[in-house]
């Protein structure tokens, strides 16, 4: 059954409360950083609280199987932090797709990253004090958290660096700048996602907390699902991590 028929869900829809039970026939799909996991000072100091990887294993099953986590991170950084836990995963800002646990990754056909922009950046980063270089494979983030003075400077540099270039996008993070590849990002990725088993023709609700997370929100939305922003609906991590944990004990 296509679960966006049910009109019982109808009042979910748009909405930026979170619903106090899951709907009908739902998709978790979940951003990581700042969305299940507290920011930490630099990518590889985040820690996984005690409790949230057995509420996800109760929702997995309550969803039959359909929990995805969708993220700005590599799949090997979600394999690391939450092994065996989501059914999928998109990574790389949909960069790179694994559509079950057994699966290939997949990635679609995007530019790649010029290695002397990484070079450029890398440059830009020690001329910056306290900014934190992250490599990714199609793209690269520059940290400002520990030197917030630095943003400026950080943004103007990867603006020159893209300056003329439509193949790459600069997007503004949690205390950072991203560049990654036009053509994907994790709209695109949730679309995918959604018409795959087991997720094809059940609710989308999707919860993220940053400027990247907008285009999986608003495709959420559009497909008769629940796009949530963490600060709205829950205030921080710890609050989506309550409700997460309220909805595995009813389940």
């Amino acid at each position: 059954m296509d679960a966006r028929a049910d009109d019982s869900n109808a009042w979910l829809v748009m909405t930026s409360k979170a619903p106090q039970t899951l709907p009908n026939g739902a998709a978790l799909l979940l951003d990581l950083d700042g969305t299940l996991l507290d920011i930490a000072p630099t990518p590889d100091a985040v820690t996984v609280p005690i409790g949230l990887p057995g509420h996800l294993r109760r929702l997995r099953a309550r969803c039959a199987d359909a929990l995805a986590i969708v993220t700005g991170r590599p799949l090997e950084a979600i394999d690391a932090l939450l092994p065996d836990i989501p059914y999928a995963v998109a990574g790389e800002h949909g960069g790179v797709i694994r559509f079950a646990p057994d699966a290939v990754p997949e990635r679609p056909p995007l530019p790649p990253l010029p290695p002397h922009w990484r070079d450029a950046a890398a440059a830009l980063a020690a001329a910056l004090p306290g900014t934190l270089l992250e490599h990714k494979p199609r793209g690269l983030t520059l940290h400002y958290r520990l030197a917030p003075q630095a943003a400026p400077a950080v943004e103007r540099g990867l603006r020159a660096m893209l300056d003329g270039h439509t193949t790459h996008r600069l997007l503004a993070a949690h205390m950072a700048f991203e560049v990654r590849p036009a053509g994907a990002d994790k709209g695109t990725a949730l679309a995918a996602l959604m018409a795959r088993a087991p997720f094809v023709g059940r609710l989308p609700v999707y919860l993220g907390d940053d400027v990247t997370d907008e285009d999986a929100i608003e495709a959420a939305r559009a497909a008769g699902g629940i796009g949530l922003r963490v600060q709205e609906a829950f205030t921080d991590a710890a609050g989506v991590r309550a409700w997460l944990a309220r909805l595995a004990e009813a389940a």
